[in-house]
């Protein structure tokens, strides 16, 4: 990632924990001039990840999710270390859910090199990668695909899920909040998800660090409604304390030497 790529994400991660972040008090932490972090905050905002504001800029709101081409650009190193680390968790001859998110298609990367996979998606770009590898079978829902990122919901979508029962269902989300509630912004997209959980023997979320404390609108349930959460970094005490009560083991995928911690 080059420094520009570098200090873009990090404004994204700003707004997102302080609300709004500032022109003049960008440039000052980032040592360059007020044009330049204007340039940064343009190329953002027209990357859907920032709204304009005078004087800054913010988040999207808590009904608008981040563009998918910001989702693919934001903490992709991470994801990756995510999805590798979900990949060593799940065995040959599996049968799979995967649903839509950018984590879960590096999630799909992670697993060409798996033998005898059975995946049922919601998601045409996690299809079309899982295809790659002949020994796969890989089922994809009907219903509506979205153009923005190419998933697939609605009724149909759900009805296929139900006709299943599978190993392994691997979810991503929007935000997880400090009470465990799991959040996203389309409530079609939530109700596969939720179908997933219901007709999966096991249920791993993965999330990258961003995700945690962060505003969706739609409520798709409770962190204690997944067996294992992977992400990147360790989640807020609070939610570090729910994971523990509920069972849920938690798998770090940037531990020291490469090492994952588990609650």
């Amino acid at each position: 990632m080059s420094p520009i790529e570098q200090r873009r994400v990090a404004i994204i991660e700003l707004a997102q924990q302080e609300g709004f972040a500032s022109i003049e008090a960008l440039a000052q932490r980032f040592g360059v001039t007020p044009q330049t972090i204007r340039r940064d905050i343009n190329a953002l905002c027209e990357q859907g990840a920032l709204k304009r504001f005078h004087g800054g800029a913010s988040l999207s709101s808590s009904v608008e999710n981040l563009t998918y081409q910001a989702r693919q650009s934001l903490h992709m190193p991470e994801k990756q270390r995510i999805a590798r680390l979900l990949a060593d968790h799940i065995p040959d001859d599996a049968s799979l859910f995967i649903n839509i998110g950018t984590t879960n298609e590096e999630v799909a990367r992670a697993l060409l090199q798996h033998k005898g996979l059975s995946v049922v998606t919601n998601n045409l770009n996690v299809a079309n990668i899982l295809t790659e590898n002949p020994d796969f079978q890989v089922i994809v829902a009907g219903g509506l695909v979205r153009a923005r990122d190419r998933g697939i919901v609605g009724e149909a979508t759900i009805d296929l899920i139900r006709q299943f029962r599978v190993d392994i269902g691997v979810i991503g989300i929007s935000a997880i909040d400090t009470d465990g509630s799991l959040l996203d912004y389309d409530y079609r997209e939530v109700r596969v998800a939720q179908a997933i959980i219901a007709n999966s023997r096991q249920v791993y979320l993965a999330a990258d660090r961003s995700k945690f404390e962060r505003g969706a609108m739609v409520r798709l349930g409770t962190i204690e409604q997944v067996d294992a959460l992977f992400t990147d970094s360790p989640p807020p005490p609070r939610l570090r304390e729910i994971l523990q009560a509920a069972g849920v083991k938690l798998h770090i995928a940037n531990e020291p030497a490469g090492e994952e911690a588990a609650a």
